[in-house]
C-alpha cells in the first residue's frame, strides 16, 4: 500500500484472471461489458459504509508467454479512503494544539512554560496513537507523520525559546533587586556612620565627602540601564520569534496541504 498521502490516499488493487494450462489457441479470456458499465454495477453492489469507497473498475486484456502464449485479463479496482475519521481524531486536534501554542505567547508569567510542556506531552500522545493506527510501511514516511512530527518540533523549539526568554527576564530582575538592596543598605550604613562616626574613620569620611553625588547617580543609572536592557532584549526576542514562528507554520501548512490534496 502507498501510504504517503494517508489518510487522503487511494489504492489500486489488481485482480488477474489467467489460465496456466491452456494457451490462447484453446481459451480466450475477455470481458462482456465495458469499463463504465462494470464501474456502475460495482458501485451499486459495493454499498459498504466502511473505511473505503469504490472509485472505478478498469479492465486490461493482455497476453503473456510462459511455455506458450496465454491470455490474460486484469481488473484494476481503484478505491479511496474515507479520511473523515482521521481528520477528526488526529489532524484537527494537532492543529488546535499548534494554535494553542501560538496563543500561549500572550500568556504573562511562569504558567507559559508549563502550558507549553503540557502541549508537547499531548502531541506525544497523538504520535503514539498515530503509530498504532498506521499500517506498516517500508519506503517513506506518510505526510501525516511529517505533519505531527513537524508540529512537535515547532512546539519544542518554542519551549526552548520560552526558557531562554524567562532566563533573561529573571536575570535582569535579579540584578535590579540586588542593586536596589545594596543601594538601600549602603545608604543606611552611611546614615548610621554620619550619626555615630568612629574617631578612626572621620578622616576617611571627610575624604569621601568630596566625591560628587552626580558620579554616584551616573553609576546607578548605568546599572539600572543594564538591567533594563536584559528585560527589553527578552521582550524583543519574544516578538521576533512570534513573527518567525507564525510565518513558519503558515508556509509549512500551505505546502503540506498542497501535497495532500493534489
Amino acid at each position: 500500500m502507498d501510504l504517503y498521502k494517508f489518510p487522503f490516499d487511494s489504492q489500486i488493487c489488481n485482480v488477474t484472471f489467467q489460465s496456466t494450462a491452456y494457451s490462447v489457441k484453446e481459451i480466450l479470456i475477455d470481458v462482456i461489458t465495458d469499463d463504465r458499465f462494470i464501474t456502475q454495477e460495482s458501485k451499486e453492489t459495493f454499498q459498504a459504509e466502511g473505511e473505503w469507497e469504490l472509485q472505478s473498475v478498469h479492465n486490461i486484456s493482455d497476453t503473456i508467454f510462459i511455455w506458450n502464449e496465454m491470455d490474460l485479463l486484469i481488473y484494476q479496482i481503484n478505491i479511496k479512503r474515507r479520511p473523515l475519521l482521521y481528520v477528526i481524531n488526529i489532524i484537527v486536534p494537532v492543529f488546535f494544539f499548534l494554535m494553542l501554542d501560538l496563543a500561549s505567547f500572550f500568556i504573562v508569567g511562569e504558567d507559559k512554560l508549563s502550558f507549553k510542556v503540557s502541549l508537547l506531552l499531548s502531541i506525544s500522545v497523538m504520535l503514539l496513537i498515530l503509530s498504532n493506527t498506521l499500517p506498516s510501511m517500508s519506503q517513506k514516511m506518510p505526510l501525516i507523520g511529517i505533519y505531527c512530527l513537524a508540529i512537535f518540533c515547532l512546539i519544542g523549539i518554542s519551549i526552548v525559546e520560552t526558557i531562554f526568554v524567562n532566563y533573561l527576564k529573571a536575570k535582569g530582575a535579579k540584578k535590579k533587586s540586588v542593586e536596589t538592596t545594596s543601594t538601600d543598605s549602603g545608604s543606611d550604613d552611611d546614615v548610621s556612620d554620619l550619626q555615630n562616626p568612629p574617631a578612626s574613620v572621620r578622616d576617611q569620611n571627610e575624604e569621601q565627602s568630596f566625591i560628587p553625588d552626580l558620579l554616584k547617580q551616573i553609576l546607578a543609572a548605568r546599572r539600572e540601564k543594564k538591567c533594563l536592557s536584559l528585560i527589553i532584549a527578552s521582550r524583543l526576542i519574544d516578538k521576533i520569534f512570534l513573527v518567525l514562528y507564525t510565518i513558519t507554520f503558515i508556509v509549512f501548512l500551505s505546502v503540506l496541504l498542497t501535497l495532500w490534496i493534489t
